[in-house]
Formats: structure tokens, C-alpha cells, sequence
């Protein structure tokens, strides 16, 4: 029996109905109705091959999925891996698509296999190759030989071979119509490569699969996890694992750019490139869980992009460290439901944020506390950043939230300006290290009063920044970076008055935007806040409060368990990059707390 032809209207996708996949240098978003969405090769920041995320089919897509409409669908991914299992149920029979990109290195290639489990189920593929952002339809031809079929689409730098069912040209399209029986599985192979080479060359489906669900599940049993969220933990890291570059070593901080933060508005950012502030963030994560490894790796990345003048830092940096990042706005992609602007690169590279040589510091503290031993080379330039960062004490930044206002002196950058000094000073102090220790005793001491005296409210809490009364959900970092106890007064204070003011819904926002924002119209609460709360609330004696708290943000997870950057309470809907980084590290901390604070 073969199959008619049937036009699939795609419907419209939320976040969450977004799985990944991931080679651990690139990323695939594929919609629950079997839609690759998003790519972009040979790396995370590359142009997109499918923007479909961004607008619409027009913009490059590629869907596999039964020639029924009315087929019902679930899904889950293979054990501790990222390839992903789509699972078809129609009158006709039963079918499963199997989709992973393959980890081998040296092959950049997506592998979608559908697998007849039982009866006969009539299956369409239909793809639309837009490279570079949809700024670019390229020349297709057929290319293969006998019963080997194949479709080769060039464009400027980029060369996509796809090798499966017969495609045939409709309008902007190629579409293969094919009828799966049970028992029979049937692969396609999409392979890019520069255009000026030749193509390439097919792949071992058998055991290219086995290889990368080994690899996965090699990575994935070293987890230590337990509790009522091990399974989520486990995802969060393989998530990081995920986004982390095989080669560089550098760490993205979500797979995708300009996914609204609050829909229809102008808040899209690009984040698939390298934070200093979540990469180190992240590093701790790994080393927390014994990735001692990822450590060693990331803090070679680390030497190798900041490498120079430290004066030079920046707070971002591209995949293998570049620094020139420019952002510019994508006319051809109209945006997720409309929200423009789309933005490839970030304005964030130029801004100073005074916090993240501290965050650098503590992460590289762990390391060391772990065992990570440090070079010559590695301790030289983290006293070349404090050097720098004693040049700096007294200047006011953009914050961790990347404020596009005037700089300030934000209560959470100078603590964790006090945080860089002190662990500078504990490498000298424990670790027998050198270093211009009473110097840096001297200004963590004056940082600290700084604080005291203009970071405190009258009422207690402390504050945003020095001119304010707000509260800002930063300052949750203050006693996760032995700033001050978790149970001190002032953090109490702080804890309370977040509640009055930035949990409207129950879900806490990371400051109220009417401040010194910069920009036009509101946000939705940030997840990864959320999370710190909840272990704030259980390391104070409110592990109701975080218990509660904590499955409220773990049930916003997807089926397969992914988080992006924010959360829409009242739209029930995730919004913003995904999946993020900094989310699921989140996550692993609150379950961590969880966990030590156990009655």
C-alpha cells in the first residue's frame, strides 16, 4: 500500500512542546508534532538551516510525521540520552521516530528513523532548506543513484545532503510519501558540509546510533542523584552537558536566540554564546557532582578566550572565545508569534558587570577545593584579574541582569566583588598561593561596608543597588557565596520583602522592571530565581515553603524535561531562550539543598 499525499497544517507551537537534540556542538529543536524547528550547523551559533521557531514552514523546516492529522503522539527520550523517541499511534497501526544527532565528531548530521512497531502507518517527510536565517534558498538537485536516494541543497558556504525516501520538488518544498509496516524501519540522514568539498559521505545509521546512545548513557552514569527529583537532575545535567562544546569546551547559555521573554514585546536576545557568569556557574554544578573533568576543560576555555590584557575582559564570549559579538537585527525571520526584534550577537558584550570576576573566582575556588590543581598559568591569571579588578573596585556597572539603563552600584555585583577578593585571599591563605593579600584583605574589608552602610534599606532588606528601596532576586546569591548566613536578618528581611513585591503569582520575578531596566514593557518571572529561593527557604527552616516551591517549578518542566528561561503563570506557557542553562543548573542547586537539608 503507498501512501497518498496529504498536506499537514502546522500547528501552532508552544516552548514546551520543544524537545532537543544535541551533538555537544550543535542543537536541533524538534515540536512535539514532529517538526525540526530549529538548526543551526556545524555549531550552536551558526546561521539557521530551519528557522521555523522564528516564523514559520517558509523559513526552513523539516517535518516527519503520519500522513493522518489526527494521529496521536507521545514522546520521551531514550533512557539518559538526547536522542529523542516520537512515538505515532493512527487506525492503521503504530510507528516510532527515533531522531538524535550523531555524536561522532567530524559528523554533523541529523538521523531520523522510523521505526513500524505494529500494522502499517502512512508517513510524510516535507522539508524546506533556508539557510543562513531564511536569507538564503538554495539550489537543490538530485543527486542519488538507483535505490539510493538523495537531494543535495547548496547556498553560499553551507551543503546539505538528505539521504532517505524519494523526495520530490512541491512548490518551495521536497516531500516523500511512504507507508511504514510493522517491524520495517526507514532512515533519512541529513549531512552538512562546506560546499567547496564534496558531499557528504553517508553514515552507518546502526551503528552511529548505538554509539551515541552509549555515549550519553557513559556520560549520564556518573550522576549521583536521589530523591523525589533525581530524574529531573539527571535531565538538568545532560542538559549542560548538552550545551557544552565538544571541542572548545565552551558552555552557551541556551540553544536558541529571541525567544520572547515577554511575548510580542521587544525583550529577544541571542543566547548561544559563552556568559563567564553561567559557564562558571555551571562549572560548579559539574564539580558538585564530581565532572572534575569539565573543570579541567573549562578552565582551560577560560585561559585560552580572556588570554591578554585583563583589562580586556569581557563578560562574554563567542564559542571558541571570540570577542567580537556585534548585535544586529534579522529582518528575514519575523520572529516567535510575531516578537521582533530577532537578534543575532549581544549588545551585553560591551557592558561592564562587576560581578563576574567574582563569579569566575568562586568557581575556580571550587575547583581547586575539589582537587583541580592549579598551573602556573592558571593561578598568573586570576591574579591579573583581581589586579584588574582592584583598578575597578569603585566603579558602578550593569548588573547581573544586563541592565540597559544607567550603571549603578548594584548590592549583588559588589558582593560578589567582595566574593573575587576573598576567595583571592583564601588561595593565599589554604593554598599557600601568592599574591598581594593585604591589598585584597584591605578592599573586601572596605566592600563589605560599602554594603552595610548603602546596600541596607532602613527597613532591613538589602537592596538593589545603592538608590533604591527595590529588592532584586540577586541578592538570593548573597549567602550562596558566604557573603553573609543564609538566616542573617538582613537576608530575611530581603526573603520578605520579595514576597511583597516580586511574587505576584507565586513566581518570583527577578525585579521589577519600572527601575532602571531601560526598556519597554514587563517580563515573566525568571525560573532559575524561583529556584534559588527554594533553597533559601529550606537552609532558613521553610522546607514546606521549598518543598511546595519547588514542585510548583518542577511540574512547569516539559514531558521530556526541559526548561527554558522563564515562565508565564497566568499563560501557563514557558517563555524565553531554551533550553537554558542557567534554568536547569537552578534546578540542580535547589535539589542539592533539598537534599542536605533533609529532615
Amino acid at each position: 500500500m503507498s501512501a497518498s499525499p496529504a498536506t499537514i497544517t502546522r500547528v501552532s507551537t508552544a516552548i514546551e512542546d520543544y524537545a532537543v537534540l544535541s551533538n555537544c556542538r550543535s542543537a536541533a529543536l524538534v515540536s512535539r508534532w514532529g517538526s525540526i524547528d530549529w538548526l543551526c550547523l556545524p555549531r550552536y551559533d551558526s546561521g539557521s538551516m530551519f528557522g521555523a521557531l522564528l516564523g514559520d514552514e517558509s523559513h526552513g523546516a523539516w517535518s516527519l510525521r503520519p500522513s493522518d492529522p489526527d494521529a496521536t503522539v507521545t514522546r520521551h527520550y531514550d533512557a539518559d540520552t538526547f536522542v529523542l523517541v516520537t512515538r505515532w499511534e493512527t487506525p492503521t497501526g503504530v510507528a516510532e521516530v527515533h531522531d538524535a544527532m550523531p555524536i561522532d565528531e567530524g559528523v554533523e548530521a541529523v538521523v531520523r528513523r522510523v521505526v513500524g512497531i505494529s500494522g502499517e502507518v502512512d508517513f510524510v517527510s516535507e522539508v524546506r532548506f533556508r539557510f543562513d536565517y531564511a536569507r538564503a534558498v538554495p539550489w537543490v538537485r538530485q543527486i542519488g543513484t538507483g535505490r539510493e536516494h538523495a537531494i543535495l541543497a547548496v547556498a553560499g558556504p553551507d551543503a546539505v545532503v538528505l539521504r532517505g525516501p524519494r523526495l520530490i520538488a512541491v512548490d518551495t518544498a521536497h516531500r516523500a510519501l511512504w507507508t511504514t509496516v510493522a517491524g520495517e524501519s526507514v532512515d533519512s540522514v541529513l549531512s552538512w558540509g562546506p560546499s567547496w568539498q564534496e558531499p557528504p559521505a553517508p553514515i552507518d545509521v546502526d551503528a552511529t546510533l548505538k554509539r551515541t546512545i552509549e555515549w550519553w548513557a557513559s556520560w549520564a552514569e556518573r550522576v549521583q542523584a536521589a530523591g523525589e527529583h533525581a530524574d529531573l537532575v539527571t535531565r538538568s545535567l545532560l542538559v549542560l552537558r548538552a550545551l557544552t562544546h565538544a571541542e572548545t569546551g565552551g558552555i552557551v547559555a541556551a540553544a536558541t536566540t529571541s525567544l520572547p521573554e515577554a511575548f510580542g514585546g521587544e525583550r529577544n536576545w541571542d543566547y548561544r554564546y559563552v556568559w563567564l557568569r553561567d559557564a562558571a556557574l555551571t562549572l560548579v554544578a559539574y564539580i558538585d557532582h564530581g565532572y572534575l573533568d569539565a573543570a579541567h576543560r573549562w578552565r582551560t576555555w577560560l585561559l585560552r578566550a580572556i588570554a591578554g590584557d585583563p583589562a580586556d575582559v569581557q563578560i562574554m564570549y563567542g564559542i571558541a572565545g571570540e570577542r567580537d559579538l556585534p548585535e544586529r537585527e534579522i529582518t528575514s525571520l519575523p520572529g516567535y508569534d510575531g516578537a521582533r526584534p530577532v537578534r543575532i550577537g549581544n549588545g551585553a558584550v560591551d557592558q561592564y558587570q562587576a560581578d563576574v570576576i567574582g563569579e569566575v573566582m568562586v568557581a575556580l575556588d571550587a575547583a581547586r577545593t575539589a582537587g583541580v590543581a592549579e598551573t602556573t598559568f592558571s593561578w598568573a591569571l586570576q591574579r591579573a584579574l583581581l589586579d584588574q579588578l582592584v583598578q575597578w573596585v569603585d566603579r558602578p556597572d550593569n548588573g547581573i541582569w544586563e541592565m540597559r539603563g544607567d550603571p549603578h552600584f548594584f548590592t549583588h555585583s559588589r558582593a560578589m566583588v567582595w566574593a573575587a577578593f576573598d576567595r583571592g585571599i583564601r588561595a593565599v591563605e589554604e593554598n599557600g598561593l601568592d599574591g598581594e593579600v593585604d591589598t585584597w584583605r584591605q578592599l573586601r574589608d572596605r566592600v563589605r561596608a560599602d554594603i552595610d552602610a548603602h546596600g541596607v534599606h532602613a527597613g532591613g532588606w538589602f537592596t538593589q543597588h545603592a538608590d533604591t528601596d527595590e529588592v532584586d532576586a540577586s541578592l538570593l546569591i548573597l549567602p550562596q557565596v558566604g557573603f553573609c548566613a543564609y538566616d542573617d536578618p538582613r537576608m530575611l528581611a530581603t526573603v520578605e520583602r520579595m514576597e511583597q513585591t516580586l511574587m505576584p503569582d507565586g513566581w518570583l520575578l527577578r525585579y521589577r522592571t519600572t527601575g532602571v531596566d531601560g526598556l519597554a514593557g514587563d517580563e515573566h518571572p525568571f525560573l532559575a530565581c524561583s529556584f534559588w529561593l527554594v533553597g533559601q527557604y529550606a537552609r532558613t527552616g521553610r522546607r514546606d515553603d521549598a518543598v511546595a516551591l519547588m514542585r510548583r517549578l518542577t511540574a512547569v518542566a516539559n514531558d521530556v524535561g526541559l526548561l527554558s528561561e522563564e515562565y508565564d503563570p497566568r499563560g501557563g506557557r514557558q517563555a524565553g531562550n531554551t533550553p537554558q542553562a542557567l534554568s536547569h543548573l537552578a534546578l540542580v542547586g535547589a535539589a542539592d539543598a533539598l537534599g542536605a537539608t533533609a529532615r
